[in-house]
C-alpha cells in the first residue's frame, strides 16, 4: 500500500495536460520498463508496454488502457498584468477562483485563479456562476515581464499537493484518470510470476479529455483481439447520490451498454465473484464517456469492457478516491488476464450468437 500511495503521489504531482502528456510518459516509462518486455511510443504519444505471452507464441492479444492526459487552462491572451484563459477538457468555472495554479511559460510561475469580488462586478453577474471569461490568473508579474514570460497558449496546470486522507483514500488533482494508471500498473506487477498464454498490451493513451485520439490509434497499431478500458466514474458524494453515483471504497465498476461486450460483463462478474472481488453494475446505455467510444470501433472492432474506480469531485482540483478500490481493479484485471486461453475468442463468438 506505502508503495502505490508513494507512487500515486508522484503521478498526482505532475501537470500532463491533454496533448502535452510527456512528463506523465517520462514516470511510467521508468516504472513500467523492470515489468514489461518492449516499451514504445505511439506517433501521437501513447505509451504502449508489451508483456509477451510466456512461450512466445500468443494465442491472442488483450489491450488495456488508461488515459494519461488531465484537464487544465490554456493562456488565451492577456488583461494588462493578468492572462486571460480558456479551458482544456471540462473545466467548471465554479471551482477556478481562490485556485493556486502553475503558468507553464518560459519558466513555471507560481499563480492564483482570481475572480472579480461580487461588490464590484455589474449587478447583471452578481451572485451568478462566473464565466472562464470573467477569471484570469495573476502571477505577481507587471505586464511587461508577464509577456516577456509567457506566451499565448501557455499551458496552466492546477497546482494543489496531493493531499492523505484518512481512511485509505487520496485527495488531488488529475486523479482522473492517474487513478487507473496506477491500477493497470499494479496489474502488470502482478503478472509477473504468471504463465500468460496472450500478449498483453498496456497503453497509457493521450488527448481523452479532449480527441480520444490515443485510443483510437493505438488500437488500430495493435490490433487487439480484446480491450479493458479503465477510468474514473462518479462516486457517492454532495449532489451524486442515485444510480449514476457509487460508494467509494467498496469495489469497482463493471460497465453494461452500448461499448461493452456482454461476454466480457459475464466474464469479468464471474471472476470477481469467484476471487471475491466487491463490484457494482454501472448502466452505460449509451456513450461511456471513456477511451472505449473510439477503441470498441477500430478497424474492423473490438469487443471492450469498462471498468470504473469511484471518484468524488471530478474535474475539480480535488478529486477523491479510495486506494482499495485501485487494488481491486490491478486485480481484477490480472485475473481475467491469466484466465484467457487459446479457446477464449471462440467461445466469445459462439455466445456473441447466442444473445
Amino acid at each position: 500500500m506505502d508503495d502505490l500511495v508513494s507512487f500515486l503521489t508522484q503521478l498526482i504531482s505532475l501537470s500532463g495536460l491533454s496533448g502535452y502528456e510527456s512528463p506523465v510518459r517520462e514516470v511510467l516509462s521508468t516504472r513500467w520498463r523492470p515489468i514489461v518486455d518492449e516499451l514504445s511510443i505511439s506517433k501521437l504519444g501513447s505509451l504502449h508496454g508489451l508483456k509477451r505471452a510466456s512461450d512466445g507464441k500468443p494465442q491472442g492479444k488483450i489491450m488495456l488502457a488508461a488515459h494519461m492526459d488531465a484537464i487544465g487552462l490554456m493562456v488565451s491572451g492577456y488583461s494588462e498584468n493578468l492572462l486571460r484563459v480558456t479551458s482544456v477538457g471540462g473545466i467548471d468555472p465554479r471551482i477556478l477562483p481562490g485556485q493556486m495554479v502553475t503558468v507553464h511559460g518560459k519558466e513555471n510561475l507560481p499563480g492564483i485563479a482570481i475572480l472579480q469580488p461580487d461588490r464590484l462586478v455589474n449587478e447583471a453577474h452578481r451572485e451568478k456562476c462566473p464565466a472562464l471569461e470573467r477569471i484570469f490568473i495573476d502571477t505577481g508579474l507587471s505586464e511587461s515581464e508577464l509577456k516577456e514570460t509567457v506566451e499565448v497558449g501557455s499551458l496552466v496546470s492546477f497546482a494543489t499537493p496531493p493531499t492523505h486522507m484518512e481512511g485509505g483514500y487520496i485527495a488531488g488533482h488529475s486523479l482522473d484518470n492517474r487513478a487507473s494508471l496506477a491500477a493497470l500498473t499494479l496489474c502488470l506487477e502482478g503478472l509477473k510470476n504468471t504463465k500468460l498464454s496472450w500478449d498483453v498490451w498496456a497503453v497509457a493513451t493521450v488527448q481523452e479529455e479532449e480527441t480520444l485520439g490515443g485510443a483510437l490509434t493505438s488500437a488500430f497499431e495493435i490490433e487487439p483481439d480484446l480491450a479493458l478500458v479503465v477510468d474514473v466514474t462518479f462516486g457517492k458524494g454532495p449532489g451524486a447520490t442515485d444510480h449514476r453515483a457509487f460508494p467509494l471504497g467498496k469495489g469497482v465498476t463493471i460497465g453494461v451498454g452500448s461499448n461493452v461486450h456482454p461476454s466480457l460483463e459475464k466474464r469479468l462478474k464471474a471472476l470477481a465473484d469467484e476471487e471475491k472481488i466487491p463490484y457494482a453494475t454501472e448502466i452505460l446505455p449509451a456513450s461511456s464517456g471513456t477511451d472505449a467510444i473510439t477503441l470498441q470501433v477500430s478497424r474492423s472492432g473490438v469487443p471492450c469492457e469498462v471498468i470504473g474506480l469511484p471518484l468524488r469531485y471530478m474535474h475539480t482540483p480535488v478529486e477523491e478516491v479510495a486506494l482499495a478500490d485501485i487494488e481491486s481493479a490491478g486485480r481484477l484485471m490480472a485475473k481475467f488476464i491469466s484466465s484467457l486461453n487459446a479457446n477464449t475468442m471462440t467461445e466469445i463468438r459462439k455466445e456473441m450468437l447466442e444473445w
